[in-house]
This record gives C-alpha cells, structure tokens and sequence, in this order.
C-alpha cells in the first residue's frame, strides 16, 4: 500500500511545474482523507473482473489519479472534489485493465465470431452445438477453436459476468442497489411481464413453458403438435419480439426502424408495440414485484 509520504511526494513531482488551486497542506489533507475512497472503488472493480488481476496494481493506479485530482481541483468551480476524484480515479483503473488486456484484435474477431455463429446453431438446431459442429460452420478445427477460447479466458475482460475474486469483507458496503436502481429494475421486470403477456397465444406459450418453466423442447413441440425444429423458430421469434417491444418502451434509441413501415410485418409488429402500451401501467408494472424486486408469484400461473 503506497504510504501518505510517497503519495505526498509523488504529488510534489507531479505539480512542479503547475499553480495550484489549493495549497500544499489542504492537498494533502484532501489525499488522506479519501484515500479510503480507491479501495472502495478497486474493491467494486474486483467484484466483475478476473481473478488473475492483483489488487495492488488497481491500487498504485488509483492512488496517483487521487493525487492528479487533489492537484487538479478547482473549488471555485463548485464540483464537490468526492464526485471529481471518483472520475478521476475510475478511468485510471480502466485504464490500467486495459494495459494488462494481452488479447489481440484478432483474439476478440474470432471470440464473437464463435459466440455468433455458437448462437445460431443453437437456434437451429434447437440445442447446444458440439465443438466439431462449431468448428465445421467456422471454417477451422477443433483444435483452433479451443485455443481461441483458452486465450479469451486468460484476457483480462471488463464484463458484469466476470468472476467475483473479493472476499465477502471486501465487498462494497451497500451490494444492494439504491431505491432509484431499485425501482428501475422493478420497472423493467414488469415490462418483461407484460410484454410476454402480449405476444401473440403460440409465442407466448413457447416463452412461458420454455423459460419461465424450464420444460423440455420436445415437451412443448407434442402439446402444440409440431417439431423441435418448429419451436425453436418460434423461440427465436419470440425473443426477436420482445428485444424490440422493450426497447421501444425502454430504450427508443435502440429500437429498429423498418424499412418499409407500411408492409405486413412493420404493421404487426407496431401492433405488437401498441398491444405492450395498452397493457400497462406504472401500477401495474410495479405491482408484479414486490419492493425488493422480487416475483411474489409465478407469471403465467393464471
């Protein structure tokens, strides 16, 4: 850990050359005193990265963006220096990541080349493919793809799906979200329902049964009386449906524009879109969570 008289020389290094807003003392003061804040922020890191990233190396990073900060703040400009510092100090330990990520371009074409292709067989073929089937529709062997893989799991990959590497003391001290990011998920939860609710009989039943119930494929396929094959593309539908109904309620930005908005598909789709709006409300979103957000009850039980 960089001691309080390294860091003070550091920032001596540092600010040779500049006019500081504050003086030597008040830096310093503000250096020690928030120097608790980098171990918060290297300790929230932690928690999504790999385990082979050391906490030391995030630490020296974000201990000299709080000394570039303590140097860099101007309190007439009326920015309270715990906000300005926490920027600082969070793009320092990205930045940091980043130099420790080995993983070539070429590494991380071929990674979401496999994701994508390892998707659409799925949807194919209604399973998981095999590793030779993987191999065989990208053009490569086995071989290859298993080393591709080996090397993407030994980059460093900034992902809320990385492994949690801190002890349960290490923790940040509030793991559950804010009453803000709470009510925005309960949000978002309540959408998801209603927009289920709201796809057509056949789609809704493909979602219900397959997802919300865990039953088999084949299952499914006998009690509507089709194939497998039928009712992964019906899935594959269903999901498409739903990605753009709730991004045109959640995220407009993102939702798709037809190309011909007056063809049979766009039309079916916008009524879908409209079906969404008319079956929900801020009530009714809330109501189908309770306030920690969880299910009080099974959807689709009615």
């Amino acid at each position: 850990m960089t001691s309080t008289m390294t860091t003070a020389a550091d920032f001596t290094a540092d600010t040779a050359t500049a006019v500081p807003a504050l003086s030597a003392a008040e830096q310093e003061e503000l250096i020690r005193t928030h120097m608790p804040l980098v171990g918060h922020l290297v300790r929230d890191m932690l928690t999504r990265i790999p385990n082979h990233i050391h906490r030391d190396d995030l630490t020296s990073a974000g201990l000299h963006a709080l000394v570039t900060a303590a140097r860099g703040w101007d309190p007439t400009r009326g920015i309270p220096f715990h906000r300005f510092a926490t920027t600082r100090i969070r793009g320092a330990i990205l930045d940091e990541l980043r130099s420790l990520d080995w993983a070539t371009r070429s590494v991380r074409t071929k990674a979401r080349a496999t994701d994508t292709t390892r998707q659409n067989l799925t949807t194919t073929l209604g399973r998981t493919p095999t590793a030779e089937e993987l191999a065989q529709a990208l053009g490569t062997t086995t071989t290859d793809l298993h080393q591709t893989d080996n090397d993407v799991q030994r980059a460093t990959v900034l992902s809320l799906q990385g492994f949690t590497t801190s002890s349960a003391d290490d923790l940040v001290t509030e793991p559950t979200p804010g009453p803000e990011d709470m009510l925005i998920r309960r949000e978002q939860i309540g959408y998801l329902h209603h927009a289920i609710d709201s796809l057509p009989e056949r789609l809704q039943y493909v979602i219900s049964e397959y997802f919300l119930k865990e039953r088999p494929m084949a299952e499914i396929a006998a009690d509507l009386g089709v194939t497998e094959s039928r009712i992964s593309q019906l899935r594959a539908e269903a999901l498409s449906l739903l990605k753009d109904g709730l991004n045109t309620h959640l995220d407009p930005h993102l939702a798709p524009v037809p190309e011909n908005p007056e063809g049979i598909t766009a039309r079916r789709r916008a009524g879908y879109y409209a079906a969404i709006a008319g079956n929900t409300s801020m009530q009714s979103r809330l109501a189908m969570t309770n306030a920690h957000g969880h299910t009080p009850f099974a959807v689709g039980a009615a």
